[in-house]
């Protein structure tokens, strides 16, 4: 069997309890999550954060609280942090959470990032001497134009090659198809990207097999679906995992084993 990487988004920022009741937004919720994740197949996990109100958050001492949360829980689960704005916030806070956690590793959105690509080579070069390992979030066709001339700009070091695919999208909702990949794959070819996916809505599984057999990173959770193809909720993250990984099973795929304790590189 080939093994592959699967990590977990179980929450995102705009789900909340009141949507689903397993969408954790507290510290402990997000580490029993971790540990279910992991035992389900899992390796990782892509963690946002909270306010006390439940809005999305990029405080770093929520996320030192999560961080340490999760690390008890599951400690050889790798931890990526999101540096998404939500509409809430600039790049200039993104930038102030990356130099106050120095992460081992982190998600940027390059779209977010060309608001300001004065701050935004600022946060890519504060992770490039933390050693954080940056995936670029591509929404399309215009994150990818944007990537490449960051690239050439240098705005971008050119060794942060780790991106991830987003199929569909949250609002307005549109449900990933498994067909979106090829394009995105075929508009990239020339940069050398180590690649992942992630798909909004019911047929994130299929998408996620989809990306495993053409040898991406996937990612998965209720950040972006919280139901199975037949529109059935699945009652948590761990569900969905382990679901998926019986649908990678039956094709030939199994999940990367960790076996060395305080192995805590990020996944994808």
């Amino acid at each position: 069997m080939a093994e592959f990487d699967l990590m977990v988004a179980p929450n995102g920022a705009r789900r909340s309890p009141a949507d689903h009741a397993g969408v954790p937004i507290t510290a402990e919720h997000l580490a029993e999550t971790a540990a279910r994740c992991f035992a389900a197949g899992a390796q990782a996990i892509h963690l946002h954060v909270r306010d006390g109100e439940g809005r999305h958050s990029l405080d770093a001492g929520r996320y030192r609280e999560a961080m340490a949360a999760v690390g008890e829980a599951a400690p050889d689960m790798a931890i990526q942090i999101t540096t998404e704005s939500a509409g809430i916030f600039g790049v200039g806070d993104q930038l102030a959470c990356l130099e106050a956690l120095r992460p081992a590793a982190a998600s940027v959105s390059v779209r977010e990032m060309a608001r300001d690509w004065t701050l935004a080579a600022r946060a890519y070069a504060i992770c490039a001497e933390a050693g954080t390992e940056v995936q670029h979030i591509l929404y399309g066709p215009e994150c990818i134009a944007q990537l490449r001339q960051a690239y050439g700009r240098g705005d971008i070091p050119a060794q942060m090659r780790s991106v991830i695919f987003v199929l569909g999208q949250y609002a307005p909702p549109r449900l990933a198809r498994p067909e979106e990949l090829c394009p995105l794959l075929d508009q990239t070819a020339d940069l050398d990207l180590d690649w992942g996916l992630c798909a909004f809505g019911r047929q994130e599984h299929a998408c996620l097999l989809a990306g495993l057999e053409a040898g991406g990173r996937l990612r998965i959770g209720f950040e972006n679906n919280t139901q199975a193809a037949d529109g059935s909720e699945y009652p948590d993250n761990a569900a969905s995992v382990a679901g998926f990984v019986a649908l990678a099973r039956a094709a030939g795929h199994s999940p990367r084993v960790i076996s060395v304790s305080g192995d805590r590189g990020a996944q994808s």
